[in-house]
């Protein structure tokens, strides 16, 4: 599993000429990483001397945290599972009419799991951006740039998730399908985008 892999041996299997790992698996680490951030602010906070009375807030924080981490964290390997299970499906046999139907179907099929993958790691990266921002507002200033680093790491997450799954949807041909995650990709780009400029301000103004 790549989530095994040592820092090392995972950039350069990232590096290398093999697409996957790719933008999607990147991006699930880069909220995975996101999320450590935040929590670890929540951790600098709780039982500090001054932040007592945030005490619930914080532990609300490292429990959010455990669970988004935990998603994320397989969503790297799940991410570059899907890819190859994509590739799988483009080398099915298609000599006969039964076997090229087989063959598109299952290419369909893969195409929105590629494209589901993604959006789940753009939607848990999404969510915890709210426990950043509570981080940055209510948790150890000396931690709050540290805070920053966790809003852009999110902001990215999300967004290089969305990326993914557009690609993935120029290929889907169910225009229902197509059409709902277009609409929830725009939601949450939207919605990413005005939280990383929340929380930096935010930050900023604790600076």
């Amino acid at each position: 599993m790549l989530v095994d892999l040592n820092i090392k041996n995972f950039l350069a299997e990232t590096a290398s000429d093999s697409p996957a790992p790719g933008g999607g698996s990147i991006s699930a680490l880069s909220g995975a990483i996101a999320v450590s951030l935040g929590e670890m602010v929540a951790n600098l906070t709780v039982g500090k001397k001054n932040y007592e009375a945030v005490d619930g807030e914080m532990k609300e924080i490292l429990s959010a945290g455990e669970e988004a981490r935990k998603a994320l964290t397989d969503g790297v390997d799940k991410d570059t599972e899907a890819f190859n299970v994509v590739m799988s499906a483009f080398k099915l046999p298609k000599s006969t009419d039964e076997e090229k139907e087989i063959r598109k179907n299952k290419i369909q099929d893969a195409m929105k799991n590629a494209a589901l993958v993604p959006l789940e790691t753009a939607k848990k990266s999404f969510e915890f951006m709210k426990y950043i921002k509570l981080a940055v507002e209510k948790g150890n200033k000396n931690a709050v740039t540290d805070s920053a680093v966790a809003a852009m790491m999110a902001r990215t997450a999300v967004l290089g998730a969305l990326y993914n799954v557009k690609i993935n949807l120029t290929s889907i041909k169910d225009e229902s399908f197509r059409d709902d995650l277009s609409n929830q990709v725009k939601q949450l780009e939207k919605g990413a985008i005005e939280m990383e400029k929340d929380i930096l301000k935010l930050v900023d103004e604790n600076l």
